[in-house]
């Protein structure tokens, strides 16, 4: 396998939970750090609902790997940020047998 061209810089980001004040909890998301990777658009799709027009689209988002348990190995539910954009990690495999690198799958949703 040849090694993946790993040419732009997104922020893997964590889900937090903190409370409100109020009972509840607020959503937030936490910086872990700054993975290199290559972002390849699979297919997308125009989805109508909720009064509002979005458009998803699939990605392949490749890094190198980390060890299992360690914080910049991204996981579902975690997200990467490049600036405004937003990709929600939605699975997450090795990609090479020697475990160099990581394909995430995930997706990106624009109103339009």
């Amino acid at each position: 396998m040849r090694p993946a061209r790993l040419n732009r810089a997104l922020l893997l980001e964590a889900p937090r939970r903190a409370p409100d004040g109020a009972g509840g909890f607020e959503r937030g998301w936490t910086a872990l750090g700054t993975l290199w990777a290559s972002v390849e658009a699979r297919s997308g799709r125009d989805l109508d609902g909720m009064g509002a027009a979005l458009s998803r689209v699939r990605l392949r988002i490749v890094t190198r790997a980390a060890p299992p348990g360690s914080t910049m190995r991204p996981a579902p539910e975690q997200r990467f940020r490049e600036g405004a954009r937003i990709f929600a990690i939605r699975a997450v495999r090795e990609l090479d047998a020697e475990g160099r690198y990581l394909l995430c799958e995930a997706e990106e949703e624009v109103a339009r």
